[in-house]
């Protein structure tokens, strides 16, 4: 029940915030307008905003005899954890990186990168998997997807005041509530601020959460603490092509490299995170990338993607 109720709360702020934003933007007409949206948009965010963000990735899915190794993996972490086989999905980007949607466990979907894939030894790779399936099993994953719709909804709108202050817009909204060009531009700003909030107030106490519990299912936490390391230290080398409203559902956040990383991060420090599953003081920084690379499971990616492009 517990996480029922955050996402009926999740959903009950993304709704009042979108309603307030459309009411600034066009009164009391842009409000009605504003709610409709927001009923749709929850309605849509149950029921299809896995796919939606899947296919923004481009992510494949794949099966026991397209990625052997990968998948029998997810099968013996997930008997691990006593939930369903989820569907398991490719991305076609070098920076390592995972995340894990749908909206429930029987319909989860862990993905993870060509990057991933090939940058981390398998017991790495063994703990990124075990910290999704801790976030399926905790039931994160449908907190995580409505929130990157909302949000994306959200950005919707902030866009449409912004180019309507430009157009002069909002000139004839004042007798309805609506604002006028200056605080169409501020409430455009400031819309976006809004949504990243609410995904960092639900995002970085879920990691802590869904890390314990991965290193339970995987029942080791030194595979799982090493690939953050490793995690942190690539995202500076290699940012992911990854758009701001889904940043929350990554292990680690995409765009660390970019400079509100640490203003905006809707993740908690890897430092912290490691620290924690390793029962040990943060250390100052993550270590560098490794020079050689370790034994991978890189063809698992890499073929698959290959074949695919070349049907």
């Amino acid at each position: 029940m517990g996480n029922q109720f955050k996402t009926a709360l999740l959903l009950a702020a993304m709704t009042a915030f979108i309603i307030l934003v459309g009411r600034m933007l066009g009164g009391r007409q842009g409000m009605i307008i504003a709610f409709f949206l927001a009923g749709g948009m929850n309605f849509f965010s149950y029921w299809f905003s896995d796919r939606m963000v899947l296919r923004m990735y481009r992510a494949q899915e794949v099966n026991e005899s397209q990625a052997p190794e990968l998948y029998a993996m997810v099968k013996r972490l997930s008997r691990n954890a006593g939930l369903p086989m989820p569907r398991v999905y490719v991305i076609p980007q070098d920076a390592p990186n995972a995340f894990a949607t749908g909206r429930n466990p029987e319909h989860a979907v862990v993905a993870v990168t060509q990057g991933l894939l090939a940058l981390m030894a398998p017991a790495e790779i063994e703990g990124v998997l075990a910290h999704e399936l801790g976030h399926v099993k905790n039931r994160d994953i449908l907190i995580g997807t409505v929130a990157a719709t909302m949000a994306g909804a959200i950005m919707m709108l902030a866009s449409m005041a912004r180019w309507s202050a430009i157009f002069g817009g909002g000139r004839g909204n004042d007798e309805e509530g609506g604002m006028g060009g200056l605080g169409l531009i501020v409430m455009s700003l400031l819309a976006p601020v809004g949504a990243m909030i609410i995904q960092m107030a639900i995002s970085r106490s879920r990691e802590y959460l869904a890390d314990a519990t991965g290193a339970a299912i995987a029942g080791r936490p030194e595979g799982l603490a090493t690939a953050l390391e490793k995690l942190g230290a690539y995202s500076q080398k290699r940012p992911m092509q990854a758009h701001p409203t889904t940043a929350h559902m990554f292990i680690v956040n995409p765009l660390s490299g970019q400079s509100f990383k640490s203003l905006f991060s809707t993740h908690p420090p890897i430092e912290e995170r490691v620290s924690r599953l390793r029962g040990t003081p943060p250390s100052a920084s993550p270590p560098p990338p490794p020079g050689d690379r370790p034994e991978t499971m890189a063809g698992t990616g890499k073929a698959f993607w290959d074949r695919m492009s070349n049907r």
